[in-house]
């Protein structure tokens, strides 16, 4: 079975644009993002994110700074941008110039308006299970996996990563969810013999094709959020064509994790839209 990220990433912006628009808000719940110099792929990403947001109902707003601004500069403006009261959403776009401390800048943004989900705020919502604005990716993989049926209760989960973007927080979120998660990165020994044992294997490591046929068992399930281009093609981290015809179901690339991540970003906004307005109204 092939996982049709697309397809379900279409169906929760529907169903956000539905809601918006019978919500019949007082004011367009807006997305903002900050970029920093001028990066193509950034751009491309956030060409992306202001289709989607505009085609729900959204406003958007970009606002851009050149890669030349301090450290001090940009903290000021972040904060500033995140006291607006008609910005509801708003990250900063990756990656950033190597002198700004991205952590740092991340602190910066009204936890209730972190979107991307990487305050200290939001981490700990996650890590403790309360409801917040979740992490985009892997809140998207856990969505996608909802959709297409399949629990990841009692299963045996390999999460192949550990980055502060996806690994890490697709461990807890599978924690949390009532799976049994191993968690593995470049230093774990026998990793074969790992995944081979795995229910589910979720793959985020950058290295296209890493995961091969041989690695995996048949009854298995691959969430591939891998994307490196290659020769200007996206490919994720595992051996697709050898194993889409091989385990019982497979997430492509790309097609993958890349719409269901941009989705999962409108759909934060959306409810921290909702959040602010209902505390607001309470005041």
């Amino acid at each position: 079975m092939i996982l049709d990220w697309r397809a379900i990433a279409s169906t929760l912006l529907e169903s956000i644009r539905n809601e918006i628009t019978y919500s019949e808000v007082p004011e367009k719940p807006m997305l903002a993002v900050v970029l920093v110099g001028n990066n193509p792929s950034s751009e491309a990403y956030i060409r992306m994110k202001e289709k989607r947001a505009r085609e729900v109902g959204m406003a958007f707003g970009l606002y851009r700074y050149p890669d030349t601004i301090s450290q001090a500069e940009l903290e000021s403006e972040i904060r500033w941008l995140s006291a607006n009261e008609k910005i509801h959403g708003l990250i900063v776009q990756a990656p950033l110039p190597a002198h700004i401390d991205r952590y740092a800048v991340t602190e910066c943004i009204d936890p209730r308006k972190d979107v991307d989900g990487f305050t200290k705020t939001q981490i700990g919502n996650m890590f403790l299970g309360h409801d917040g604005l979740w992490s985009c990716t892997p809140k998207g993989v856990m969505t996608m996996l909802a959709h297409a049926n399949i629990d990841v209760a009692w299963k045996k989960v390999v999460v192949i990563g550990r980055s502060n973007i996806v690994g890490k927080p697709m461990a807890l979120m599978l924690i949390n969810a009532g799976a049994t998660v191993v968690s593995c990165n470049s230093k774990t020994p026998n990793l074969t013999d790992i995944t081979k044992s795995a229910d589910i294997i979720i793959i985020a490591i950058g290295q296209p094709g890493f995961l091969k046929r041989e690695m995996v068992a048949e009854k298995s399930i691959i969430i591939d959020v891998g994307s490196t281009f290659v020769d200007g093609v996206g490919r994720g981290d595992a051996d697709y064509e050898s194993l889409k015809d091989y385990v019982q179901a497979i997430s492509p690339v790309p097609g993958g994790v890349g719409p269901m991540t941009v989705a999962t970003l409108i759909e934060n906004t959306w409810r921290a839209y909702q959040s602010q307005k209902n505390k607001n109204s309470e005041a």
